[in-house]
C-alpha cells in the first residue's frame, strides 16, 4: 500500500480543510512503523488493554474498605463508643462494644471482598485470555492484556474482539463480517461491518503486515453509537459469527474502550425502609442522650451531699479531687452514653443485609416465575429493594414486548387504498386508475412488495446458525433480525409471492411471483432511529435506475410524500390502528444519478466528522427522505401475552394505579389498553393529544383551555376516569415556550393525571417516559413508582424508577441487564409484588421494629438500676452477656422469621389483592407501630427490674440464709429478658417450619449452656471471677424458678391477650359473613358464590346461580339476564 496513506480520505479532507472545529484526537500509528522517517513523530502514550472492573487492590482493601464502613452512621457511632471506653475509665469492657463492631466490620468486609474477588476473577478471565497479534508477517500469541495501540489483531469467528478494533480486512471477498453486540447492547441480531475499502484485499498476515499507515480519530468516548465510520469500528465485547477471520488495528484499548467507559456501577436506590431506620434511630438516639443526662445530673444532685460524695469506706484520691468539676461531669457522662449504648441496635444493619441477600433467592428459585420457552426465571441484580416491591402504588409499562408478546404476524396490507387480506390470487379487481400506475411496466402491487423484499436490515443464514430471533422461510433458510417487524413483512411478502433470498457482496437477491430472481446492488441504509422513526434503502436496479424506499411510522411518512396521496391510505391506517395493529407506512422516489451522488457525498462526509457527526447524519437523511411517493401501508398483530388483562386488574385491585407509556401510534395504545383491560367499556376518556389540541399557532392556548377544562370537571368517585396524551402535547406541557403564561401547566397535568386510574402515554420518546416517572416520583409524598420494560428503550424510565423491572424479552437483554429485578414474563409481575413484595415488607418491617424493641428490653433495666446504686455507672450485666445479647443469644430467631415468615398463605396474597393495600404506604413503619412496640419493651424492661427488685425484697432466696449478691441479681434480669424477647417472636411466628424450631429453642438452649459453662469455669485472662458458679448457684433457688416463670408470662400476656381478642374478631367476622348474602371477601363467600369475586374499584361482586366456571363474575354493565346484583357488596 502507497506510504502515508489514510484509511479515511474523507476524514483527512475534513481535518486538513479546517472545516470544523478540533476535538481532542488521536493518532495511531498502524502496525508501530510511522508513515514517513522524514515527519517529526512524537510517539503518544496509550494506556494498557486491562480490564479493571474491581474497587479494590490487595494493597487499599483494608483502608478503604473501612472508610466506606465508617461512613455509616451506626458504625461510626459504636467506634466512637469504642474509642471513650479505651480512653476514658468506663464502667464497662471496651470489647463489651468492640466486639459486637468487630463481628459487624468483619462479616461485611468479607462479603464485600468475596463480592470484590469475584469481579477481579472475571477481569482476569479477561485480560489473561489469548489473542493473535501480526507481527513481522507472523502469528504472535499474547494475552490480551498485552495488546497495545497500533497492532494488528486477528480476530476468528465466535471470538470476543479485545479492545476496539478498526476493521481493515476480512477472509470475506467483499470485505464484510458479522457481528452480534449482545453483551453491549442487549441486541441479539446481526450486524453487518465493513473493512476500510483501501484495506480491503489484504487479507493475508505478509499483506496486512506490510500496510504502512495512520489512523487519526477522536479520543476515547462513551456512546456505543458515536463512532468513527460505525461500520468500520469493532467494539470490544462484540462477537464475531459467521466469518472465519477478520484484521483489525487496535485504536482504543483497555478502561478507554467504548465498553468500559459504558460500565458504571447503577445509582444506589434507597428504600423507604433505610429511611425509616434512621428516623427511629435518630428517637433512639435522643432517648439514649436524655437518659445519660438524666443519669449524669442526678449523680451529681445525690453528690451534693458529702457523705453520699465521700463515703468513709471510699474516700477520694488526691488526683480525683484536683480535677475539674467540668471535666469530671463530662467524663461521667460519657461513661454514661457507653453503658446505654446498647440501645442503638449496631448488629441490626449486618442481619439487615443477611436477610436482603439471602431472602433474594427466594425470587429466583421460584419454579411458578421460570418460563419453559426460554428456559430461564426471574433474575434479581439488586438485593436491595426487596421490601420495596410490597409498596409499590405507580406501575410504569411499556406496551410493546412487555402487554405483548412482540410476536408479529403480517395481517394484512392496503396498496394505493386497496386491500390486500389473504393472498395476491383474490386481488383480480385491482384498480390501477389512479396516479401513476405504471412503474417500468411492473404495476404499483409489485413496487409495494418489492419494497418489503429490500427496505429492512434482515439478513439470511443457514437454518443451524440460528442467533437472534427466527422465522423460517424455507426449511434451509433461517430470517434473523433486530425487530420482529421486519421479519413480519419479509414474511408478508412472501406470502404474496416475493420472497427474500438474502445479501451478498452488497447485492440484494429476490424472487418474484414469476420464479425470476431479481438482484438490486445496495447503496446506503438510511438506519432506523427513534427520534425518525422510518428507515431507508438506495438501491441501484440491474438497468441502472436509483431507487429510494423508506419505511416508517405514518406520522413520519406522510409529512414527506405527496399531499394528495395520503388520505385513500390513511382511512386503512386508522382502522388498522383501531384494531389494535401496528401499522407502517411504505413510500419510494426514484433517484437521478446527480442526485445519488451529492447524497453519497454527504452521506461520506457526515460519517467522517469527527464534531456533531449525529446532526450533520440526521440533516443528510431529512433532506434524503423528502418528496416521496407513497405506495401502502402495512398491518401487523402483536398478540397480548397470556394473562396480561388479569394482571392489571390485579395491580389495580390492589391500589396500584398503571400508566401505560409507549411509542406506539394512539390508536393502537388505545386498542391494546381495552384488551388488557386497563380501561373499561364504562371508563370516560380524557384526550390531550395533537388532534385534541391542533395544529394551530395558538395550541397552546388551546392545551391550557383543555387542562383547566378537564381540571374543573366533578370528578366522582363512582366514574372512573382514563387519561390519554401524546409526546409532542407532553413536550408542551414540560417545555412549554418563553412566552406562553403556561408555568402551571405542569400542576394542573399532574392533577389530572393523579385523579385518573388509568393513563396512557403515546408517540414517547424515551427521555419522556424517564421524565413522566421523574414527574410522578417527586410528587407530594413521594409515592413509590416501578417501571418495566423489555427493551433498550425502556432502560431510562427503569434506571429513574425506585424499583425498574427489566423483561427478558426479544428486544434484548438491556432492560433485564440495567434492571433491578427481571422476569420472564409481565404476568409474574402480579406474584413479584403481590406475594414477595408483601412478605419482605412484613419480614424486614417486623425485623426492624423488633431491634429497637429487644434493645430498649436489654437497656431500660439498666438505666433503672442506676437509681439503686447511687449513679455510680455500675453494670447490671456482666460484660460477655452484654457482648454476646445481640450478636449470639437474639440475632438467629429473628433472621429466621425474617426469611421464612408468612403471615398470610403465598396463594392467598396473590388471589387477594386487596391484601396488598394493607401494608401500603409503609404502614408497619410508621409512628403508631414504632411508638407501640416502643411502650411495649418500655412496659417489659420495666416488669423485668422491679419483678426481679422485689424478688430481692426478701434478702435470703436460700433455705440457708445464704444471701444473693448483684450479679445474681443481673443474671435474672437478663435471663428473664432473653426467655421474654426469645418467646415474643415466637408468638409473633405464624408459618412453622424446622429451622424456625430449631433457632428459637436452639437459642434458649444455647443461653443455657454458655452460662453453665461460663460461671463453671475460672478463666485465667479475666481480673475478677465475678460470674464464678452464679449461674448454676441461681438455679438452686425454688424462687428463682417461680419469679423467673411468672415474670415471663406477666412480660407476654399483653401480647397473648392481644392475639386471643384478634382471633375472637375474626371468627365472629367470619360468621357474620357466612350469614350475609353477598358479604364479598374471598374465602367468606355463602354456598353458590365460589369463585366470585370483587370487581377492581367501586364494582359489583356477582353471585353466579348457577356459577357458569371458577372466577366467574361479569361487570356492572355485562350483567347476563338472570342474574341480579346484590345491594350490599356496592364499594
Amino acid at each position: 500500500m502507497e506510504q502515508g496513506l489514510l484509511p479515511w480520505p474523507p476524514l483527512q479532507r475534513a481535518l486538513c480543510a479546517g472545516e470544523e472545529k478540533r476535538v481532542g484526537t488521536r493518532t495511531v500509528v498502524v502496525g508501530h512503523r510511522p508513515v514517513s522517517e522524514t515527519d517529526a513523530y512524537v510517539a503518544q502514550k496509550f494506556c494498557d488493554n486491562r480490564i479493571v472492573s474491581s474497587k479494590y487492590t490487595l494493597w487499599n482493601f483494608l483502608p478503604k474498605n473501612l472508610f466506606e464502613q465508617f461512613r455509616r452512621i451506626a458504625n461510626f457511632y459504636f467506634l466512637i463508643i469504642f474509642l471513650v471506653q479505651v480512653i476514658v475509665d468506663t464502667p464497662t469492657s471496651p470489647v463489651t462494644s468492640g466486639l459486637p463492631l468487630f463481628f459487624v466490620i468483619t462479616v461485611t468486609a468479607i462479603k464485600q471482598g468475596y463480592e470484590d474477588w469475584l469481579r477481579h476473577r472475571a477481569d482476569n478471565e479477561v485480560n489473561k485470555s489469548n489473542v493473535f497479534i501480526v507481527e513481522n508477517a507472523k502469528q504472535v500469541q499474547k494475552e490480551s492484556e498485552k495488546i497495545k495501540v497500533g497492532d494488528i489483531v486477528e480476530v476468528k469467528a465466535d471470538e470476543t474482539f479485545p479492545c476496539d478494533l478498526i476493521f481493515l480486512a476480512s477472509s470475506s471477498v467483499d470485505g464484510t463480517c458479522y457481528v452480534t453486540t449482545a453483551s453491549l447492547d442487549g441486541e441479539s441480531n446481526f450486524k453487518t461491518h465493513y473493512a476500510v475499502r483501501d484495506t480491503t484485499v489484504l487479507c493475508t498476515d505478509e499483506a496486512i503486515d506490510a500496510l504502512t499507515a495512520t489512523i487519526e480519530c477522536e479520543q476515547p468516548q462513551p456512546d456505543l453509537y458515536k463512532s468513527l465510520g460505525p461500520e468500520n469500528l469493532l467494539l470490544k465485547g462484540a462477537t464475531l459469527k459467521n466469518t472465519k477471520k477478520i484484521y483489525g488495528v487496535a485504536v482504543y484499548t483497555g478502561m478507554e474502550t467504548k465498553m468500559a467507559l459504558n460500565y458504571q456501577g447503577k445509582s444506589q436506590k434507597r428504600s423507604a425502609v433505610e429511611k425509616s431506620i434512621n428516623a427511629f434511630l435518630i428517637v433512639y438516639l435522643c432517648i439514649l442522650l436524655s437518659k445519660a443526662t438524666v443519669c449524669t445530673t442526678l449523680k451529681y444532685v445525690w453528690q451534693s451531699n458529702p457523705f453520699n460524695d465521700e463515703p468513709w469506706y471510699n474516700e477520694k484520691t488526691k488526683k480525683e479531687r484536683e480535677t475539674f468539676k467540668v471535666l469530671r461531669m463530662f467524663t461521667d457522662f460519657l461513661s454514661f452514653m457507653v453503658l446505654f449504648n446498647f440501645i442503638i441496635p449496631v448488629s441490626m444493619y449486618v442481619t439487615v443485609e443477611m436477610q436482603k441477600f439471602l431472602g433474594s433467592f427466594f425470587i429466583s428459585w421460584d419454579k411458578e416465575m421460570y418460563d419453559e420457552e426460554i428456559k430461564e426465571g426471574a433474575l434479581v441484580n439488586t438485593s436491595d429493594l426487596n421490601e420495596e416491591l410490597g409498596q409499590v402504588e405507580y406501575v410504569f409499562t411499556d406496551k410493546t414486548g412487555t402487554l405483548t408478546e412482540n410476536s408479529m404476524e403480517f395481517i394484512e396490507c392496503c396498496i394505493d387504498g386497496h386491500k390486500y387480506k389473504d393472498c395476491i390470487s383474490e386481488v383480480d379487481g385491482f384498480s390501477q386508475t389512479d396516479g401513476p400506475l405504471k412503474y417500468y411496466g411492473k404495476s404499483r402491487e409489485e413496487l409495494f412488495l418489492r419494497a418489503l423484499c429490500l427496505c429492512h436490515t434482515v439478513q439470511i443464514k443457514e437454518a443451524d446458525q440460528v442467533d437472534g430471533l427466527i422465522g423460517h422461510p424455507e426449511h434451509r433458510y433461517t430470517y434473523i433480525s433486530s425487530s420482529p417487524d421486519e421479519i413480519a413483512l419479509v414474511k408478508g411478502a412472501e406470502k404474496y409471492g416475493f420472497t427474500f433470498l438474502g445479501l451478498e457482496n452488497n447485492f440484494m437477491k429476490i424472487r418474484n411471483q414469476k420464479n425470476e430472481m431479481e438482484t438490486y446492488q445496495l447503496l446506503h441504509v438510511l438506519n432506523f432511529d427513534p427520534v425518525r422513526r422510518r428507515m431507508s434503502v438506495i438501491v441501484r436496479t440491474t438497468t441502472g435506475k436509483l431507487l429510494l424506499f423508506c419505511k416508517g411510522a405514518d406520522s413520519s411518512i406522510f409529512p414527506r410524500v405527496q399531499q394528495e396521496e395520503i388520505q385513500q391510505t390513511k382511512v386503512h391506517v386508522d382502522r388498522n390502528a383501531m384494531d389494535g395493529y401496528r401499522t407502517l407506512c411504505v413510500a419510494f422516489k426514484e433517484l437521478t444519478q446527480k442526485e445519488y451522488d451529492k447524497i453519497d457525498r454527504q452521506l461520506n462526509e457526515a460519517k467522517m466528522a469527527l464534531q456533531d457527526r449525529e446532526e450533520k447524519m440526521a440533516k443528510v437523511f431529512e433532506d434524503t427522505e423528502a418528496d416521496m411517493h407513497l405506495i401502502g401501508a402495512t398491518a401487523v398483530e402483536d398478540r397480548l401475552q397470556e394473562q396480561s388483562a388479569e394482571t392489571i386488574e390485579a395491580l389495580h385491585a390492589a391500589g396500584m394505579k398503571v400508566w401505560v407509556l409507549t411509542g406506539d401510534k394512539m390508536e393502537t395504545a388505545k386498542s391494546t389498553c381495552y384488551a388488557c383491560r386497563l380501561f373499561q367499556t364504562s371508563t370516560e376518556l380524557l384526550e390531550l393529544t395533537a388532534k385534541t389540541v391542533g395544529e394551530s399557532e395558538r395550541k397552546e392556548d388551546r392545551l391550557h383551555e383543555l387542562l383547566m377544562e378537564y381540571h374543573k370537571k366533578s370528578w366522582t368517585l363512582s366514574q372512573e376516569y382514563g387519561l390519554i396524551i401524546d409526546g409532542s402535547t407532553l413536550s408542551l406541557i414540560l417545555n412549554p415556550s418563553q412566552d406562553s403564561s403556561s408555568s402551571n401547566y405542569k400542576n394542573i397535568f399532574l392533577q389530572i393525571c393523579l385523579k385518573c386510574t388509568a393513563v396512557l402515554c403515546c408517540r414517547m420518546a424515551p427521555l419522556q417516559k424517564a421524565q413522566i416517572v421523574r414527574m410522578v416520583k417527586n410528587t407530594k409524598g413521594s409515592p413509590i413508582t416501578l417501571s418495566i420494560g423489555d427493551g433498550a428503550n425502556d432502560v431510562s424510565m427503569i434506571l429513574e424508577a425506585h424499583v425498574g423491572i427489566g423483561i427478558k424479552g426479544k428486544e434484548g437483554r438491556q432492560a433485564s441487564r440495567n434492571s433491578d429485578y427481571a422476569v420472564p414474563k409481565f404476568k409474574h409481575l402480579r406474584k413479584l409484588l403481590l406475594a414477595h413484595g408483601h412478605l419482605y415488607y412484613v419480614r424486614i418491617a417486623h425485623l426492624v421494629q423488633y431491634f429497637f424493641y429487644k434493645n430498649l428490653c436489654f437497656i431500660l433495666p439498666q438505666f433503672l438500676y442506676q437509681f439503686f446504686c447511687g449513679f455510680s455507672q455500675q453494670p447490671l450485666y456482666d460484660a460477655a452477656y452484654l457482648t454476646m445479647y445481640n450478636i449470639c443469644f437474639t440475632s438467629l430467631p429473628i433472621l429466621a422469621y425474617s426469611l421464612l415468615e408468612q403471615h398470610i398463605n403465598i396463594d392467598t396474597l396473590t388471589a387477594d389483592p386487596q391484601l396488598y393495600m394493607k401494608v401500603s404506604d409503609n404502614a408497619m413503619l410508621q409512628w403508631k407501630p414504632f411508638l407501640y412496640w416502643t411502650f411495649l419493651g418500655a412496659f417489659e424492661g420495666l416488669v423485668f427490674f422491679f419483678g426481679v427488685y422485689f424478688l430481692f425484697q426478701n434478702s435470703s432466696l436460700e433455705d440457708n440464709g445464704k444471701v444473693f449478691g448483684n450479679w445474681t441479681f443481673g443474671t435474672i434480669v437478663f435471663t428473664v429478658l432473653v426467655f421474654t424477647v426469645t418467646l415474643k417472636l415466637a408468638l409473633d411466628t405464624r408459618f412453622w417450619t424446622w429451622m424456625n424450631h430449631f433457632v428459637i429453642w436452639g437459642s434458649l438452649a444455647f443461653y443455657v449452656f454458655f452460662s453453665f459453662f461460663w460461671g463453671g469455669v475460672i478463666w485465667p485472662f479475666l481480673k475478677q471471677q465475678r460470674m464464678y458458679f452464679v449461674f448454676a448457684h441461681m438455679l438452686t433457688s425454688v424462687s428463682t424458678w417461680l419469679a423467673i416463670i411468672l415474670l415471663i408470662f406477666i412480660s407476654l400476656f399483653p401480647e397473648i391477650l392481644l392475639i386471643v381478642l384478634k382471633n375472637i374478631k375474626e371468627k365472629s367476622h367470619q360468621g357474620h359473613g357466612a350469614s350475609t348474602a353477598g358479604v364479598g371477601s374471598p374465602g367468606w363467600l355463602p354456598a353458590g358464590w365460589h369463585g366470585c369475586r370483587i370487581c377492581p374499584g367501586q364494582r359489583w361482586l356477582l353471585p353466579c346461580q348457577p356459577c357458569p366456571g371458577p372466577a366467574a363474575w361479569y361487570w356492572q354493565d355485562q350483567c347476563p339476564p338472570g342474574l341480579t346484583l346484590s345491594q350490599e357488596t356496592m364499594g
